[in-house]
């Protein structure tokens, strides 16, 4: 069975000042995630799910949309303030949506088989893809999940700080913690986040780190749907609290329930956090030599070199 690609792209994008998950950055003017969907494609996965919000899906399928779909299937879901939450007589008030693992529960009716996700705004590289999608195809069970892990020094931006999962592996290359740091960035001392006292805590260059390239058998859905419900009544005064996928997978790695397999990664990771950091990754997307210019081509003959074959 062909793995799906879920797509998290229902951010509001305060910091980049628009929606960045549709911005032209490739040489064509390709989104980010449009190189996620072609590395996909070649590694194997069978259909893309993107969650999106309901006022951003005519620009979205205008934009990126209408041309992956004739590549590979695609399937839409929303994530809204309210989506999945009919359970609840009066809805808390929130000042932004609820997190990536709401995110993922958003796309539950579409995730069947074995899946990854992905940030909209991230460039992963097609080695990890590889490694994931052959993970998914071939190792994933409903107690073993996977993960891809970069280095930290690999993840950062020039223009101000990041979030990132900060993870504990062991010798066998099992993951056994992560947190999610929400203001990790380089000072004249090396990396360090900050915490909710204001204190910075260094982080070695090559600490493992999630970028959310997760590998998930479809029974960790129930799992989420459960905890999401408990966070929700937990956070109902708590209008920024945000239910993120580490706290999914480290509730299930902490009660034995699962482990996961970290697949590491030394390529480069590119994103586009601040409006600032468009021109970098511009620039390292045009100096690539293994994606075609555009990067979907439309075949007009047998001469013509096919989008998802392997340089």
């Amino acid at each position: 069975m062909q793995p799906t690609l879920l797509i998290l792209a229902a951010g509001i994008g305060s910091r980049y000042g628009g929606l960045k998950q549709v911005d032209g950055i490739g040489p064509g003017g390709e989104a980010i995630l449009e190189y996620s969907v072609f590395d996909a494609k070649r590694a194997g996965f069978g259909k893309v799910v993107f969650v999106i919000r309901k006022d951003i899906e005519a620009a979205f399928r205008e934009k990126v949309g209408r041309r992956i779909e004739r590549h590979i299937q695609v399937e839409y879901a929303f994530q809204e303030m309210d989506t999945g939450l009919e359970w609840l007589q009066t809805l808390p008030h929130r000042e932004k949506p609820w997190g990536t693992g709401h995110a993922v529960l958003s796309a539950r009716k579409w995730l069947q088989e074995p899946f990854a996700t992905i940030n909209a705004d991230d460039f992963y590289g097609a080695d990890a893809f590889r490694q994931l999608g052959h993970f998914l195809q071939h190792h994933c069970s409903p107690t073993r999940f996977g993960m891809v892990a970069y280095q930290l020094a690999n993840t950062l931006s020039e223009n101000g700080a990041v979030s990132r999962g900060v993870c504990a592996v062991s010798a066998e290359k099992v993951l056994t913690n992560v947190v999610e740091h929400t203001k990790i960035e380089r000072f004249a001392h090396g990396v360090a986040f900050t915490d909710e006292q204001g204190n910075k805590r260094p982080l070695a260059d090559n600490t493992p780190v999630s970028m959310n390239f997760w590998g998930f058998h479809p029974n960790v859905l129930d799992a989420a749907e459960k905890m999401f419900r408990d966070f929700v009544q937990a956070n109902a005064n708590a209008p920024r609290a945000e239910f993120y996928i580490p706290t999914v997978v480290n509730n299930l790695i902490h009660s034995g329930d699962v482990e996961v397999e970290v697949l590491p990664s030394d390529s480069q990771w590119y994103g586009v956090t601040y409006p600032a950091d468009k021109e970098t990754v511009q620039a390292a997307l045009r100096n690539m030599k293994d994606y075609p210019n555009p990067l979907f081509l439309k075949i007009k003959n047998r001469s013509r070199i096919s989008p998802f074959a392997y340089p």
